[in-house]
């Protein structure tokens, strides 16, 4: 059996660190493992116009802004197919079938769709696009046959669901899907990496982002106004490195040869 991988972002803004310790670097060091025979990539335009319908001009330009980071974070056209997912129709009827196969009350009950519909607060009027999204994505992942999905911890609601269609449709219809594995970050600190503002996820719609095409200045900008610890008033007192957004960037980002380089001008991080 084919070992293949689907996976992608939504063309929604640049990608930001987030993404990057959450699942980029995960893509390229699977695309580099030899342990796959396909590779799939996807720029989810489609989707990610459920929540911009009325401004389609920025998912279109935000598909080469997102292009360039992959291509930037090593992914390699020579190894992985990168595509646009609104060139692929085919998709979106798979979606319309598989929408026969869920009920309102089951999406609903989608942990990740809650969390999404609250922060964009479309509690009063859900676009029916974005109810579907868990649906759509199921779609993107049986359509190519993928066998693994590297996501971030966020995105586990989703799989799950997916994993419930292809069950349902294999039990109506036959074996016909392929259930996919879901890849973890294996850096616990990377599952979710806060926001600069202390928030539980970095999302660009909450402005508290680092972007991988973030200028040197810019990026030192925002580490030193980002959230530590609300107690820490003065530098001589013990902080709080538990739940301390910049020891989460450091768990996620440091290699053990940094703390030889940098520990002499920061001892009392004993």
């Amino acid at each position: 059996m084919k070992q293949i991988i689907l996976t992608g972002d939504r063309p929604t803004g640049r990608l930001h660190v987030g993404h990057y310790v959450g699942s980029l670097k995960e893509r390229v060091k699977l695309q580099n493992s030899g342990k796959y025979d396909e590779i799939y990539i996807m720029i989810a335009d489609a989707q990610a116009l459920t929540d911009n319908a009325e401004h389609p001009e920025k998912v279109r330009q935000n598909i080469i802004q997102v292009a360039l980071d992959y291509l930037a974070c090593g992914l390699d056209p020579e190894k992985s197919t990168i595509f646009i997912q609104s060139m692929v129709p085919e998709l979106t009827e798979l979606t319309f079938y598989y929408m026969n196969l869920v009920t309102v009350s089951r999406v609903q009950r989608n942990p990740t769709v809650k969390s999404e519909i609250q922060q964009r607060n479309f509690e009063a009027s859900i676009p029916v696009g974005f109810f579907c999204y868990p649906i759509s994505q199921t779609a993107d992942i049986t359509a190519f046959h993928a066998t693994a999905v590297p996501v971030g911890e966020d995105q586990l609601p989703m799989l799950e669901q997916c994993k419930e269609i292809v069950h349902k449709f294999n039990a109506v219809y036959g074996e016909t899907l392929t259930e996919p594995e879901i890849i973890l970050p294996s850096n616990q600190a990377c599952l979710r990496l806060p926001g600069i503002d202390g928030k539980a996820k970095m999302s660009k719609s909450l402005g508290n982002c680092i972007y991988l095409s973030d200028e040197p200045e810019v990026i030192q900008k925002k580490i030193m106004s980002m959230f530590t610890d609300p107690n820490h008033l003065r530098v001589e007192d013990p902080g709080q490195v538990e739940g301390n957004p910049v020891f989460i960037y450091l768990d996620a980002f440091c290699r053990p040869e940094h703390f030889t380089q940098f520990w002499p001008d920061y001892a009392n991080l004993d």
